[in-house]
């Protein structure tokens, strides 16, 4: 059983079919288009905590990326092209086409904010601001990965090995490895409504949400990193207003310069430290509403 609509009244359901590939979105507001992602192991159900408030100034569009929620876990191949985060953008771009939105603002965390990344980079016209919630740059974070984060991200390491391994060792157990992942930071489970935990249970267990976990870090460790590589080669950066948050008691925040990486990274950015962990739109949302309020444009 879907529950994610009890925790968005008012919030219109559509499925977007892109290229063969069938993504969740719902809708609800009125004002500028605000789009949100998610991040791992999650979905949009996320967004509980914020988007009802946000829908009274935007209209917020949501969505399940590829591999995770109730959208389609596409098969790929061995260059992981359908988890690049370059197709993933696209399907973000399909998504909001499709609502009727050709330019828009983004907010998004964890894995939704890497496809963010990529899709201000790509689609520059398209996106006219975001916010990213606790990430630095992919290749920044794996060119200086140190035993600290290794350590407190060993799911980043432990997904990009080679199959069958990984979505067997899932597949065994899908509701012990999300709670492994989400369990073991600074808030421990307290931090999920029982309702949406139980939709981040119901959608890891659906068939092919291992492989489309592991694709989707698989990308991010090898198509990504090239892609990335051929931007900073060429010197290209973000031309957008960038705000970047993230949590005090955070591995990113702990392990990396995030301002720092984001500034090599950005020509426009502003962040700040809150006092929670990873899950910031579920650990601190008065806090996040209030600075997205402030960042955003109404």
């Amino acid at each position: 059983m879907n529950l994610t609509s009890d925790l968005f009244h008012g919030f219109v359901e559509a499925r977007v079919a892109r290229e063969g590939v069938t993504l969740q979105t719902r809708r609800a507001g009125l004002g500028p288009a605000l789009l949100l992602l998610h991040g791992h192991p999650q979905s949009q159900a996320m967004w509980h905590r914020v988007a009802p408030a946000l829908s009274e100034r935007f209209t917020v569009v949501m969505m399940d990326l590829r591999g995770y929620g109730d959208s389609d876990r596409p098969q790929t191949d061995e260059a992981h092209e359908a988890y690049s985060k370059r197709e993933m953008a696209r399907d973000a771009m399909a998504v909001m086409l499709h609502h009727g939105f050709e330019r828009f603002q983004v907010l998004a965390h964890d894995r939704g904010a890497r496809v963010a990344h990529r899709l201000a980079l790509d689609h520059v016209q398209a996106v006219e601001r975001l916010m990213l919630l606790d990430i630095a740059p992919t290749l920044a974070m794996y060119e200086n990965t140190s035993e600290a984060f290794a350590r407190a991200y060993w799911h980043w390491f432990f997904l990009i090995q080679p199959p069958p391994l990984p979505e067997a060792l899932i597949e065994s157990d899908p509701v012990r490895y999300l709670h492994s992942v989400m369990g073991k930071r600074h808030a421990g489970m307290a931090a999920f409504a029982p309702q949406a935990l139980a939709e981040y249970e119901r959608c890891v267990q659906i068939a092919g949400t291992a492989r489309g976990i592991c694709e989707d870090y698989r990308a991010s460790a090898s198509i990504d990193l090239a892609h990335d590589r051929v931007d900073a080669a060429a010197g290209r950066q973000l031309e957008q207003p960038l705000r970047v948050l993230w949590g005090a008691h955070g591995a990113v925040g702990q392990c990396f310069d995030v301002m720092g990486l984001w500034r090599a990274s950005a020509r426009q950015v502003s962040g700040m430290e809150l006092p929670c962990g990873h899950y910031i739109a579920e650990e601190a949302p008065a806090l996040l509403l209030a600075q997205a309020l402030n960042f955003f444009r109404t």
